[in-house]
């Protein structure tokens, strides 16, 4: 109840507000990038069944909209399509299942939500996710049962949303209570179409749990304290009340914990994997003057234990994001991992299917299945003799190492350009980097939906 009650628009610190709009614009580049793949343009289509006197952008489409919680849904899937988004500590997507909800949201409220009223509503979001997690050990490793987002972040999503619509405090505790009823996904659809489904349903059913709980709808109010609440998801969840605190001295997570940015769009550890067979294959080049398949003997990945990205042979784009294999593979093949690296040419070719069937994975004792006590470590072993090992205990993105706002800006405008035009993607950036100014954060929308076929079809109109 606190972080709703408690937490005005003066206790956001610059540096929170600082690390809330890098991930906001991390969110809608990769977003917007996400618009053009499969899964989206199904969950697009199924979408637009329904109809409803409020409506929403979908991100990307300039001539598309969608009730408020399709909308939520569709650009929540859009920004975990090709597991391009951020990545928080204890393990979970944060801003996914949040900012989708509340962009879907501001655009039905009359009262036109300033820059800081989301900022506000976000933070509330991103805190209640933190906070859940570190209700529990287990949580701080990489999943094996669940997918975390499908847990808090239909959490965080409610909470947020609550916090946009000014619902009272009961309103608020009945909207995480109906939420909870909402969570939870099996990890054992990871690598398949249906995980960005897990940050769309999260979105979208938590920003529901807030619109229920707003006309009068109740659950448990107890639901965060009780071992058949939502401590049926983690085996040692030991919920704690929260101090009293005035607002100046409010302490946000994200203060001291920062997110994790992609460099790259697949599973995080696979950055570690990355960098050390970049770094392997530097060295192995160096030596002998070059690098070519036929060196090869063998190629030893020393990685966490983790099932679900444990993926020799991977058959569709989902299961090459997911596989430790194929990642260092390509990095040794290619010199380099791409958007571009995951399309069917590429895991199908010929030198990709001789240099996986080369490649045995190890979990040593001390390598732990945490995203901040993970290594990852590469051995080539050759035909002439020598082995060339190179190992990453933080790759560059990771909160110990951010990307500068030169990368993440750059990365965003790469992502948007795909589908926005040139002032679209101008706009965005200008708006979120001046967010806490903004006095109507409604207007993102229209920038979003700027797409580059729009722009010719309205310079043919001019013509």
């Amino acid at each position: 109840e606190g972080v709703f009650v408690n937490q005005g628009k003066n206790s956001l610190t610059d540096g929170v507000i600082n690390r809330s709009k890098r991930m906001m614009l991390d969110t809608l580049g990769v977003g917007l990038l996400g618009t053009r793949t499969a899964v989206f343009n199904k969950a697009l289509k199924y979408s637009q069944l329904f109809t409803s006197r409020e409506r929403s952008s979908v991100w990307g489409q300039s001539d598309i909209i969608l009730p408020p919680h399709y909308a939520a849904f569709v650009n929540g899937i859009a920004v975990h399509s090709m597991d391009f988004d951020d990545t928080w500590h204890p393990a979970t997507h944060p801003s996914g299942a949040v900012l989708p909800a509340l962009l879907a949201l501001v655009e039905t409220l009359p009262s036109q939500p300033s820059g800081l009223d989301l900022l506000l509503a976000f933070n509330v979001g991103i805190e209640v996710q933190g906070r859940l997690m570190r209700f529990s050990k287990e949580a701080y490793n990489i999943p094996e049962r669940f997918h975390p987002p499908s847990v808090v972040g239909v959490m965080g999503s409610a909470a947020a949303s609550a916090k946009l619509l000014r619902l009272s405090p009961e309103q608020c505790i009945h909207a995480l209570a109906i939420a909870a009823s909402s969570a939870g996904a099996p990890l054992a659809n990871a690598a398949t179409q249906t995980k960005p489904l897990h940050i769309g349903n999260a979105a979208r059913r938590g920003l529901e749990a807030a619109r229920l709980a707003q006309i009068g709808l109740k659950g448990n109010p107890a639901i965060l304290d009780l071992d058949r609440g939502l401590g049926v998801y983690y085996k040692d969840y030991s919920p704690s009340a929260m101090a009293d605190s005035a607002v100046r001295a409010y302490k946000w997570i994200l203060e001291d914990q920062d997110v994790a940015f992609k460099r790259i769009p697949t599973h995080l550890g696979m950055h570690w994997v990355v960098d050390a067979a970049l770094a392997a294959r530097e060295k192995l080049q160096n030596a002998v003057g070059k690098f070519d398949l036929s060196q090869i003997r063998h190629v030893t990945l020393r990685v966490p234990p983790s099932k679900y990205v444990n993926c020799p042979l991977p058959a569709t784009e989902h299961q090459a994001r997911h596989s430790f294999q194929f990642n260092a593979c390509t990095a040794l093949l290619d010199n380099k991992v791409t958007v571009a690296s995951f399309g069917d040419a590429q895991i199908g070719r010929s030198a990709m299917k001789e240099l996986l069937g080369k490649v045995s994975l190890e979990t040593p004792e001390d390598n732990l299945p945490s995203f901040d006590k993970m290594y990852c470590e590469v051995e080539i072993a050759t035909h002439q003799g020598p082995s060339y090992t190179a190992r990453c205990d933080t790759f560059y993105g990771h909160w110990r190492k951010p990307l500068t706002l030169k990368h993440l800006v750059e990365k965003f405008s790469v992502n948007a350009s795909s589908v926005l035009c040139t002032e679209g993607v101008e706009r965005v950036i200008d708006v979120i980097g001046n967010i806490e100014r903004v006095a109507d954060c409604s207007i993102l929308g229209s920038y979003l939906r700027m797409t580059r076929n729009q722009e010719r079809l309205d310079r043919m109109r001019i013509l």
